[in-house]
């Protein structure tokens, strides 16, 4: 087993050492490529290291020889230091993806060998320089060949000196270097940035785990991290945030615009219609914990892992820019265009589930945009929640007054449910409901605490209270109206019941309680009883028989007192039938009941005086079809079909909320102009 891991060890060491050595042959072709002005300066150089000597030999006893001998050991390292410069200058011809590390590697010994030349060449010089004067001052010819010597090298050490400061310059050795490292971060980052995919059936959050694992790969970020370190100490990072910021803005873009972002841009007065507006709400809220939630938090952290050696207000800076590039701003802006929509109570649920959307992301928009570099997203996102809190406060505060302005409207002409009446009630249960309660109550909470008021505890009942309250007043306002008795009984019929069997078990019901709702029950009774006295109870007192057994020898007679008595019963019929076949019972329950009272007190009182009499009419001699127009089976299918509501009459339509869970269309709003029917 140790013999066959040794050999597998040598055929591996092999493969590295055929891989360096193409390596080899490779950099050896570059170097062959080398500039001229470096080569020029390879030459120099060994004549400067010779010329040193002599000079250092020469003037040995001479008072110089210590400057001498203390130039020597540097100049030295200068030479051998630009061989190093020189073969690393070659070395980083080559693409740094190819072996990112072994490439950081030579930009980092090119950057040391450069400093220690720079430094070293000075020290020689400040020296030499020395030496240079002592011999001037000394009036030596100045063809002497030790004096031109010591000159010509100190221009060459100068231009040594100088090597470091070119090489950064465009064209440079090492800003070649540093662009190839910039190339290849942005590389790097475009590989491996990829759009996010949203899933519309599972919400933001659920769209994707951010917490599972960072968008890029560990060794990628580390690889971005080596690039950054030999940058950011080069001056030049910079450069990088910039790609950084470009390419994953370009990402993040991309992530958003697949979501079909349109209706965001869409002005209030677009919209056609409040379902539109709904989906649109329900859109914008969806793709706006995704963009919070998925793309930002993940940008987020990707930048604190990639640049968490660099300062961190300078990465927080770019993060803002990605999410300006990305388009929060426009989410910003939607929710404004809502909060200007004409103040109905329809826009204070708007507003909740605009309040409720920011509410949720409240400590990630904290987290994410807490930072200087974000105010303007701070500003504009403070600005929001309080047009938002204001403007649910003011909508909701003027329920009760809104309920009372549609007094002075008319009732429905056919005694059926208003549309106001089933508007308020679902909108009040709306607003009981556990999605919009709590959202309500703090809503509320935060608006007296901006007021530095305290809060209320029953300030949200009171108010339904107030509300229901200013409905039965409006109620027994509009039956007055009606000039027809029996009608306005019926109205308030409809409308008790209504209250009763709509209310009860819901959370409006449990709110105005089970005595509240018993009363009106008990009304319903009442008026139904007196709609009964107010109009068909007329008809079985017309088919009375008083009279008739006085005149039953005198048959003719009593003919024409049953004639009388079915015509003026006929005619009666007709009327009521005639106009109460305009009118309309709302509730399927009770419009049966009700037309089977008006058959039981009617229908079986005709056929029994059609029983005893039909026979004494048709004896007359005349057509029984003048005075007898209806059979028993007759008015009961009449008067089973009366009450129907009827298709299209608003008096049947029932408002709609606009978010999600009342699904009939409104036709107009609850608002200040009175439109109670």
């Amino acid at each position: 087993m140790e013999e066959s891991g040794t050999f597998e060890n040598l055929l591996a060491a092999r493969r590295v050492l055929k891989s360096s050595l193409e390596k080899s042959r490779d950099l050896a072709s570059e170097i062959h490529k080398t500039g001229s002005r470096l080569q020029e300066v390879n030459q120099r150089l060994p004549s400067l290291e010779a010329a040193i000597k002599i000079i250092g030999h020469k003037c040995s006893l001479l008072e110089i020889r210590g400057h001498i001998k203390h130039a020597v050991g540097p100049a030295a390292a200068v030479v051998k230091v630009f061989d190093v410069v020189h073969g690393l200058e070659n070395l980083l011809l080559s693409n740094p993806s190819f072996d990112l590390v072994r490439y950081l590697s030579f930009v980092k010994q090119l950057e040391e060998a450069l400093r220690f030349l720079t430094d070293n060449c000075g020290l020689v010089i400040l020296w030499l320089e020395d030496v240079v004067q002592f011999l001037e001052e000394r009036k030596v010819d100045e063809d002497d060949r030790y004096l031109l010597t010591l000159r010509k090298t100190l221009k060459i050490l100068g231009e040594l000196q100088a090597m470091e400061g070119r090489s950064r310059l465009s064209g440079g050795p090492l800003f070649d270097a540093l662009e190839k490292l910039e190339t290849e971060f942005r590389h790097l980052l475009m590989e491996n940035s990829f759009p996010v995919a949203f899933s519309s059936t599972s919400g933001g959050q659920k769209a994707c785990d951010v917490s599972a694992s960072s968008p890029l790969a560990v060794p990628v970020i580390q690889k971005l991290q080596a690039i950054l370190e030999r940058t950011n100490g080069n001056d030049r990072i910079e450069s990088c945030i910039n790609i950084y910021v470009d390419v994953r803005s370009s990402n993040a873009r991309a992530t958003m615009q697949a979501l079909d972002l349109n209706y965001l841009d869409i002005s209030l007065s677009e919209f056609e219609s409040v379902q539109r507006i709904e989906e649109s709400i329900d859109l914008w809220s969806s793709h706006l914990e995704f963009a919070i939630k998925c793309v930002l938090e993940q940008e987020y952290r990707l930048y604190n892992d990639v640049f968490q050696k660099v300062e961190s207000d300078v990465w927080k800076s770019c993060f803002a820019e990605i999410a300006v590039q990305s388009g929060i701003q426009s989410f910003i802006k939607f929710g404004n265009t809502i909060t200007k929509g004409k103040k109905d109570a329809i826009k204070l649920l708007k507003l909740l589930d605009i309040f409720a959307a920011l509410n949720k992301l409240r400590f990630d928009f904290n987290r994410l945009f807490g930072g200087k570099s974000c105010a303007d997203i701070q500003t504009q996102t403070r600005d929001l929640i309080k047009k938002v809190v204001d403007g649910a406060c003011e909508i909701f505060q003027e329920l009760s007054v809104q309920v009372e302005l549609q007094r002075q409207s008319t009732p429905p002409p056919d005694g059926s449910v208003p549309r106001l009446l089933t508007f308020i009630t679902d909108y009040c249960n709306q607003l009981l409901e556990d999605d919009y309660r709590p959202i309500l109550i703090q809503v509320l909470e935060i608006h007296q605490s901006w007021n530095r008021k305290e809060f209320e505890e029953g300030i949200l009942s009171n108010e339904i209270h107030k509300i229901m309250r200013g409905i039965e007043l409006n109620l027994d306002t509009w039956a007055n109206r009606y000039e027809n008795t029996a009608l306005s009984c019926l109205f308030m019929m409809n409308n008790h019941w209504y209250l009763f069997k709509n209310l009860k078990g819901t959370k409006l019901g449990d709110l105005v309680g089970d005595s509240w709702l018993r009363r009106h029950e008990q009304y319903t009774e009442y008026y139904a009883a007196v709609y009964f006295k107010e109009s068909w109870a007329k008809l079985p007192s017309l088919l009375s028989e008083e009279g008739l057994i006085l005149f039953s020898d005198g048959r003719s007679v009593a003919r024409d007192l049953v004639k009388k008595r079915l015509k003026a019963f006929r005619d009666v019929f007709d009327e009521i039938y005639q106009e109460q076949s305009e009118w309309v019972v709302s509730d399927k329950s009770l419009r049966v009941k009700t037309c089977q009272n008006v058959v039981e007190m009617i229908v079986p009182v005709y056929r029994k005086f059609m029983g005893n009499y039909m026979p004494l009419v048709e004896q007359g001699g005349t057509s029984p079809n003048k005075y007898v127009k209806y059979t028993g089976e007759n008015l009961e299918n009449m008067m089973g079909s009366l009450l129907q509501p009827k298709l299209g009459k608003f008096g049947n339509t029932k408002c709609t909320h606009l978010i999600g869970k009342i699904k009939n269309v409104v036709t107009s709003h609850f608002s200040s102009t009175p439109a109670a029917a």
